[in-house]
């Protein structure tokens, strides 16, 4: 069984985007560069930098800690470890 990522990228404008992956640099390679596989919300606020990741052992468990980020406030994201 491959590890999952869950992460957070800070957008040039300062706000954040969180996803999944099974590949954290290259994934974030593809917000920087490439408008087919970036995410729609990254294209238009490059350059995007890693904040934060965790690893989980099946695609699912990432997907409910993504689910319970992405509910977060901006405040309540800034107290998750790593976050600047």
């Amino acid at each position: 069984m491959s590890a999952w990522f869950i992460y957070i990228i800070r957008c040039a404008d300062n706000s954040l985007y969180t996803g999944i992956t099974k590949d954290i640099s290259r994934r974030v390679n593809e917000h920087n560069s490439n408008n087919v596989l970036a995410a729609k919300y990254t294209r238009g606020r490059r350059p995007v930098e890693l904040v934060y990741q965790e690893t989980f052992g099946s695609r699912s468990d990432a997907a409910s800690r993504e689910y319970e980020i992405k509910k977060m406030s901006r405040p309540e994201k800034g107290t998750i470890n790593s976050i600047c």
